[in-house]
């Protein structure tokens, strides 16, 4: 069993007058976690599938008597997936106001529809965590320096979903990536939005894999798929939202020539990226090598950010003749940019970012480093 690092931040904050909402993508572990933290507490609980319609049909009553009756002697509610049920938000806060010793914890898997539902009802009366697949700062205690060394090339290539990282076999894994993408991926987005295939979701997928690291063009993937700009966008939109991609924007401030207007787009997870492009060959035999790495030290040092409370603002900087800096966090007041390299050459400091930004600093991150920049909170 991988400790996850939220586990008792959520316990911390699990109280009576809060809801806890847990979000993530499908199969990250979320239900798995929250079961954990229930068998630790040990509280009366009545655990929910927000998928069940009959929980549907109460749980979307916004009646107190209705509620009251289902809930019972229970300490603790547990909704998961909770996105499904129909007004959610609001039945949640007749919970929190009528119910003064229940504690309560809401899960999604689509941030989309839930994060609509129970914002502004639930203005005061939520904490919000993000559980993404396993983060290496997660597996400090289940691996040595050198076993974390040697399953590098593996995290690069099958990523770090919690069944994929537990299982030894390598067909398994290959096998668990590619259900996850037939059978979960999509769901929210078809159900939600009514979209009737998935398919042209995969083929912006497939065109977002190959441009990790580079600009994205929204109306180069739209006129590569021959479909509407404006679909494209908010294909990008919603993919972001049930937690596939994540966008970044470029960092402008100062200099003419800097790029600020475009984004890059990462996978949440290396394993769904290969999935995607059905490629699980060995590093060696790759030309993709790069932007692997950079995916994973990208998602990494998120992750690292998320659970450790560093609040940072996130970039890239490009300048119009190709000076570039992968990452740029900001945070304290500064400036913080990161380079990712897989090889050992030898990369000079961008002397026109670090003049034109005095307050910055910069760092070449490669294999011998790395493990500090995302295991080791600022």
């Amino acid at each position: 069993m991988i400790q996850r690092y939220l586990k008792f931040q959520i316990i911390d904050h699990l109280t009576p007058g809060k809801v806890v909402v847990l979000y993530g993508p499908r199969q990250v572990g979320k239900t798995t976690l929250i079961k954990e933290i229930n068998h630790e507490l040990k509280y009366r609980t009545l655990f929910l599938n927000g998928e069940d319609r009959f929980v549907q049909e109460w749980l979307s009553s916004r009646s107190v008597e209705i509620l009251k009756r289902n809930i019972g002697e229970n300490e603790l509610i547990i909704i998961d997936e909770a996105q499904n049920i129909n007004e959610i938000g609001l039945n949640l806060k007749i919970m929190v106001d009528s119910f003064s010793n229940l504690r309560i914890i809401a899960t999604g898997s689509s941030s989309f529809e839930l994060a609509n539902q129970v914002g502004e009802p639930l203005v005061g009366r939520k904490w919000q965590f993000e559980l993404f697949p396993v983060a290496q700062l997660e597996l400090k205690n289940d691996e040595n320096y050198m076993q974390t060394k040697a399953n590098l090339d593996q995290r690069l290539i099958f990523g770090s979903y919690p069944e994929v990282v537990t299982s030894y076999d390598i067909i398994k894994k290959t096998q668990i990536l590619n259900s996850i993408v037939d059978n979960y991926l999509f769901k929210d987005i078809l159900q939600w939005e009514n979209l009737k295939q998935a398919d042209k979701l995969i083929d912006i997928l497939k065109l977002i894999a190959f441009q990790i690291g580079k600009q994205v063009s929204i109306s180069e993937l739209a006129n590569t798929l021959n479909i509407n700009f404006y679909t494209v966008e908010r294909y990008l939109d919603l993919l972001e939202k049930v937690f596939i991609i994540i966008k970044v924007s470029g960092f402008s401030r100062n200099l003419r020539k800097e790029i600020g207007k475009t984004s890059r787009y990462y996978f949440l997870d290396n394993g769904i990226r290969n999935a995607v492009v059905n490629n699980f060959n060995d590093l060696k035999t790759r030309d993709d090598v790069g932007q692997l790495w950079e995916n994973y030290l990208f998602m990494e040092r998120l992750k690292l950010r998320k659970y450790t409370n560093l609040f940072a603002n996130h970039y890239f900087w490009r300048t119009h003749d190709r000076k570039e800096i992968d990452l740029i966090e900001e945070h304290g007041g500064r400036l913080y940019g990161y380079e990712f390299k897989w090889g050992d050459k030898k990369i000079k400091p961008p002397q026109e970012f670090l003049n034109t930004y005095s307050n910055s600093q910069f760092m070449v991150v490669n294999r011998e480093n790395y493990l500090d920049f995302i295991s080791k909170s600022a």
